[in-house]
């Protein structure tokens, strides 16, 4: 797997956030059925200054979440509550999904307000990125239910609780 990490906010350092991801990313490609040594991945774990930048200039919204995804390629399904089309190699054999973003302040101040763990609510945060590269979303509603059902099985196997 190539994951590139860039960690900007030292908070993500105390929680060893590149050690959380890598887990999180390989448990995740092993329930999709991807080669995790093909899959290319960005994360970049910053602070809710950096966020609410990116959310604005993506999503036309200046205000700080806790993580944004851009996906390489729509992956996906045009059929609400259909699987995600999967995702093709590039000539090479290696899978570019694309990049995700993290924000500290506010994914700790979720922990505190959902009484888990930065860990476990960073590592709920990470599927929840890979699973958007992979074309999962939560917009519709079996799209929603679909992707939680996902979420859950992939947490519940790193020993994660029900993030719903």
């Amino acid at each position: 797997m190539m994951l590139d990490i860039l960690i900007e906010a030292s908070g993500w350092r105390e929680i060893a956030v590149d050690a959380l991801a890598k887990q999180a990313i390989s448990q995740t490609l092993a329930q999709v059925s991807l080669p995790v040594e093909q899959v290319d991945i960005s994360l970049l774990a910053c602070d809710d200054a950096r966020i609410v930048t990116l959310n604005e200039a993506f999503r036309g919204k200046p205000v700080a979440t806790n993580v944004l995804s851009w996906p390489a390629v729509d992956l996906s399904a045009g059929i609400e509550g259909h699987a995600p089309a999967p995702p093709k190699p590039d000539f090479d054999g290696s899978f570019e999904l694309g990049d995700i973003a993290i924000a500290y302040e506010t994914c700790a101040r979720e922990a505190v307000d959902l009484q888990k763990s930065l860990e476990d609510h960073a590592t709920h945060l990470i599927v929840h990125g890979l699973l958007h590269l992979l074309g999962y979303d939560h917009v519709r509603d079996r799209d929603a239910t679909l992707m939680q059902a996902l979420e859950t099985e992939i947490l519940g196997k790193m020993g994660v609780d029900d993030p719903y």
